[in-house]
């Protein structure tokens, strides 16, 4: 019997967990280890509480948890309950598919001050995070920027702008919906450094924006390269440039909307400043040189907002004793090989790139790396003895079965039209599975 340990229990995780299963067949014995008591990572709390349509894939993980041979290890903090050394003397192979969930650092003068929040945390908020359930954005801010122009960057706009009546049907957390239906905002900027061509919005996501009841999404003309430069495009940056044509079109047509979403390209902050909170951020304009690449123009001017939210990236955090790429944000490696015995898969092994479904043959590769490497020879211990050494510790782990109590009592708790009330703190799960 083979034993794997993967940690993560997020798409990158589980796709490792059923490349295992079609691998070794019988002859495989998978933990999915994760610090919080509840799976699924950042299907769970990263995508948008309005997208559950891709959150539906967490249906094909389950099929995963219900074969005899992989189970889920939740509550189970690694660095501190268990070591990544302990389990290489545990288990055959260790996996690490941790994800990206920590934001890339704001490098800029002021970027501490109240009011400038990272999008993990943002985003961990409103899907109801345990780590950012009491993040309490400034929402009486009139004016938001946004550093990005990525699809979370999107995802933030949309969820700031929309009404109550528009998160129906989706899982946004109580807290979060009582908040923005508090909120002040009238202005959200997009800053991009370079322009409408080089942007990393989809073309779904973005034309979401022209379709919000209370907000009207602005491109200025000056921005918008010749409409013939479109054609050396890839189809869908072309589909999404269209959109941000169209937003220009439109935009004359949609006064009465009281919410604007500005996008700023050309753009680069340089600075936050504000008297203990944001008050405003200087931006410097930028120009593209001939490898596409930003460059600062010298000219600045003056953005005035209340809050600030970095889109700019995630990062994977450090692991004691494993190797770390500090520059990618990424475990250092070799095709997914960092050290012997030890493995990382997905964005904690490539950093922050691809969709949820590059993970899945991400997953396939690690697992034919495992089955090269393991060969024929004996193997050790695996889950009993992680059993052992987590009950001599006082862990308390959380199973599979148990997470499926604490998603009845989250859907039991549902506003109405919701598919589920997230507990938002750790020691509520545990008590919901009893």
């Amino acid at each position: 019997m083979r034993h794997i340990a993967i940690i993560g229990s997020g798409p990158a995780g589980y796709y490792s967990a059923e490349a295992a299963q079609k691998k070794f067949g019988e002859d495989v014995a998978v933990d999915i280890i994760d610090r919080l008591p509840v799976p699924f990572g950042l299907i769970r709390t990263g995508v948008a509480p309005d997208h559950q349509s891709i959150k539906a894939v967490s249906r094909r993980y389950e099929k995963t948890n219900l074969g005899d041979n992989v189970r889920f290890v939740g509550n189970v903090t690694v660095g501190e309950d268990v070591s990544v050394a302990e389990l290489q003397e545990l288990y055959d192979a260790v996996v690490l598919a941790t994800g990206a969930p920590a934001d890339r650092v704001l490098d800029i003068p002021g970027s501490d001050l109240d009011g400038v929040i990272g999008s993990a945390a943002f985003v961990g908020w409103y899907n109801g995070h345990p780590d950012f359930k009491d993040l309490d954005p400034p929402l009486d801010a009139t004016s938001v920027a946004i550093i990005g122009n990525g699809n979370v960057a999107l995802d933030v706009a949309r969820i700031l702008a929309k009404t109550e009546n528009e998160f129906a049907g989706s899982d946004i957390v109580g807290h979060a919906l009582d908040g923005l239906q508090q909120s002040k905002v009238e202005k959200i900027t997009f800053l991009g450094r370079r322009g409408p061509h080089q942007i990393a919005m989809t073309p779904k996501e973005l034309g979401e924006l022209g379709q919000l009841e209370r907000a009207r999404p602005v491109v200025e003309g000056r921005d918008l390269p010749d409409e013939g430069d479109d054609a050396l495009l890839e189809p869908g940056m072309r589909k999404a440039v269209t959109h941000l044509r169209n937003f220009h079109i439109a935009a004359a047509d949609a006064q009465h909307k009281p919410i604007e979403i500005i996008f700023d390209f050309f753009a680069m902050p340089v600075e936050v400043q504000g008297d203990g909170r944001v008050e405003k951020l200087i931006v410097e304009k930028t120009a593209l040189d001939k490898g596409l690449r930003s460059i600062g123009t010298g000219e600045r001017y003056e953005l005035e907002c209340q809050m600030v939210i970095s889109c700019i990236g995630y990062r994977t955090p450090p692991i004691e004793g494993v190797p770390y790429e500090h520059g990618r944000g990424r475990f250092a490696n070799i095709d997914g090989r960092i050290l012997p015995g030890l493995y990382c898969v997905g964005w904690a092994r490539r950093g922050p790139s691809g969709t949820i479904g590059t993970n899945k043959p991400d997953g396939f590769t690690i697992v034919d790396a495992i089955a090269e490497d393991i060969g024929s020879g004996d193997r050790k211990e695996g889950r009993a003895g992680l059993d052992r050494l987590l009950e001599q510790r006082g862990v308390e782990t959380v199973t599979f079965r148990d997470w499926k109590k604490i998603e009845e009592a989250e859907i039991a708790r549902a506003r109405e039209g919701a598919p589920r009330e997230k507990f938002t703190d750790i020691a509520d799960m545990i008590a919901a599975r009893d």
